[in-house]
C-alpha cells in the first residue's frame, strides 16, 4: 500500500497547508488518515483557481487545521518526519506570522514594482506625460 506505518511522525500537505503530524490509519493506496500535531505552513487564501486575483465571486478564507484533527492526506504528499514537532500554537503562530510577512513583503515589492514601471512608462511613451 505504501511505505508508512501507523505511528509515523510525517509531514504532509492538505489543500494548501503543511502540517506535521503522525499518521493513524492508511486507508487506501492513494490516501493516508493523519492526525495534525502542528503546522509548518499555513494555508493560502483566495481562490485557488484564480491565484493572486482579489477580484473572484468567492475569496476563500482558509484556516489551518485544529490540533488534533485527523484528515486524510493524499500519500504523494506525505513524507517521514524525524526532527521535533513543535507545540501546536506555536506552531500556528509562527506559521501565521510567516504568511502574513510574506504577503507584506509582495505589496511592498508590488508597489516599488509599479513605481519602476511608472517611471519606465515616462520614459518609453514622454508625448503621453
Amino acid at each position: 500500500m505504501s511505505s508508512f506505518q501507523i505511528g509515523d511522525r510525517v509531514t504532509a500537505e492538505y489543500k494548501t497547508g503543511t502540517y506535521f503530524g503522525e499518521v493513524v490509519e492508511l486507508t487506501t493506496s492513494m490516501k493516508a488518515a493523519v492526525r495534525i500535531l502542528a503546522v509548518k505552513e499555513h494555508p493560502t487564501q483566495g481562490d485557488l483557481h484564480n491565484p493572486m486575483d482579489p477580484n473572484v465571486p468567492f475569496f476563500h478564507q482558509r484556516r489551518a487545521l485544529a490540533n488534533q484533527e485527523i484528515a486524510l492526506m493524499p500519500i504523494s504528499t506525505i513524507r517521514l518526519y524525524a526532527g521535533n514537532v513543535p507545540e501546536y500554537q506555536d506552531s500556528l503562530k509562527r506559521a501565521l506570522s510567516a504568511q502574513i510577512s510574506k504577503l507584506s513583503d509582495m505589496e511592498a515589492w508590488s508597489r516599488r514594482s509599479l513605481q519602476e514601471l511608472d517611471q519606465l512608462q515616462k520614459d518609453y511613451f514622454p508625448e503621453k506625460n
